[in-house]
């Protein structure tokens, strides 16, 4: 159905070619998630419109005669904007413009707008930036019209009308400006993360489609406020904060960028700093919307981001969010279906223990339980021992004239700093890394 239009909207009519593998439902919920999409960007959506076709056409990507309907219906209904849910091609996207006498923006620049939108930290800017112009780079080529039309609205937000309008030679130092100050960016967070690291602090990332609660999710476990909302994308810059688990150890908890089907790899490549953090988590909690139709196809496209990222290898622990939208029939089905994940409400706090304690759980795969002897008298030995309750799990504690014998099961990356006068692994092994 389309949108109630807004009197300061774009209207805008959403447009794709439903190929010969693919089912027309199929193709309705994409144009769905299309609309999500343009109402993130702030258009109301006034047409919807789609084409079978064996293969999208060369010039046009619909046939003629769909171009010239489609063009009486935008004239029609006074539409802004058109929207394709593909990615076009720079002769596409030119010829289309000329027969509709409209803006035309493809699925990929519609993504980049809204992180455009959403972006609030230099850093966040960066990225978006160069997400922006590496799309738009090959598009400048004879792009008169494309140009012409950059006066405001979908598509023209980030880089702005004044880079845009550059030469290819200023539009690659731009670019390779940008890339610099990224760099840079990653070198601290690597650094940082070293410095986490010997501080033995493990790391969760929340990781999820879109929209599936994971800044309700961040916000419950932190006890910090979060913003969330229906709205897609809403968390672009990402957080980091600590959460005591219940063995009193803490571990700092990352909300991250929400992923989506055919993510532009644009913005993949772009966010690299960023999204290293994921890839180098101790954890990946996958935030599943539990009451999605289109849940399986969601999951899917985020195991499909992880990998692209080279986080597949991180332990993962899958958590269905918004169970308390589902009857409990279709709970019931569901947690028969993938009994190792867990199944919560962020919004009215449900399984959020049990969640805390199977992260707790999880990192305590990469432990060792040791004994460790301290001079109770020594200067320090207060600390050390403090900073050892708040990383490891302490199993027994003794005290015997002015020595302190601790066991306790402690991070492998912890070791090397832990200061007593003498470890002695337990005969049996902890459980490996998966």
């Amino acid at each position: 159905m389309p949108d109630a239009p807004h009197h300061s909207a774009e209207r805008a009519a959403l447009v794709n070619v439903i190929g010969p593998r693919e089912r027309r439902w199929q193709a309705e919920q994409s144009l769905d998630e299309l609309a999500g999409l343009a109402r993130a960007a702030g258009a109301a959506v006034v047409l919807r419109m789609s084409q079978e076709r064996a293969r999208p056409d060369p010039s046009t990507f619909l046939g003629s005669g769909k171009v010239a309907s489609l063009a009486a219906a935008c004239a029609e209904l006074d539409v802004d904007v058109v929207i394709f849910d593909h990615e076009l091609a720079p002769a596409q996207l030119r010829q289309l413009e000329d027969r509709l006498e409209r803006k035309v923006v493809d699925r990929t620049q519609l993504i980049l707008d809204i992180f455009a939108r959403r972006a609030r930290t230099r850093e966040g800017k960066w990225q978006v930036e160069l997400a922006q112009l590496r799309y738009l780079l090959p598009r400048l080529v004879g792009a008169g019209t494309a140009l012409s039309r950059l006066g405001g609205g979908i598509g023209t937000r980030g880089p702005g009308e004044t880079k845009l309008e550059t030469d290819r030679r200023r539009i690659r130092q731009r670019i390779h400006q940008i890339e610099r100050e990224i760099e840079q960016v990653r070198r601290r967070r690597t650094q940082l993360r070293e410095r986490r690291q010997k501080q033995a602090v493990p790391t969760v990332a929340l990781v999820g489609y879109t929209n599936a609660g994971k800044s309700t999710l961040f916000a419950r476990l932190t006890g910090e406020p979060a913003e969330a909302s229906d709205a897609l994308f809403v968390t672009l810059d990402p957080l980091l904060r600590r959460v005591r688990l219940p063995d009193q150890r803490e571990l700092l908890l990352s909300d991250t960028v929400g992923f989506i089907d055919r993510l532009p790899h644009t913005l993949v490549a772009a966010f690299r700093a960023t999204l290293e953090e994921v890839a180098d988590a101790d954890l990946v909690v996958h935030v599943i919307d539990a009451a999605s139709p289109e849940r399986e196809r969601h999951m899917a496209a985020v195991r499909a981001v992880l990998e692209e990222m080279g986080a597949a290898e991180v332990e993962r622990l899958d958590v269905h969010n918004k169970c308390d939208l589902l009857e409990t029939h279709e709970l019931a089905r569901l947690q028969a279906g993938d009994p190792a994940a867990l199944y919560v409400s962020a919004r009215r706090g449900d399984g959020q223990q049990e969640l805390l304690e199977t992260m707790a759980s999880r990192l305590a795969l990469d432990v060792r339980r040791v004994t460790l002897d301290f001079d109770g008298l020594a200067p320090g030995t207060r600390e050390r021992i403090a900073r050892l309750y708040r990383h490891a799990h302490v199993v027994e504690h003794t005290a015997h004239d002015g020595r302190i014998s601790i066991v306790a099961d402690v991070p492998r990356r912890l070791l090397p700093q832990v200061q007593g006068t003498a470890v002695e692994p337990d005969e049996a092994p902890s459980a490996p890394r998966r």
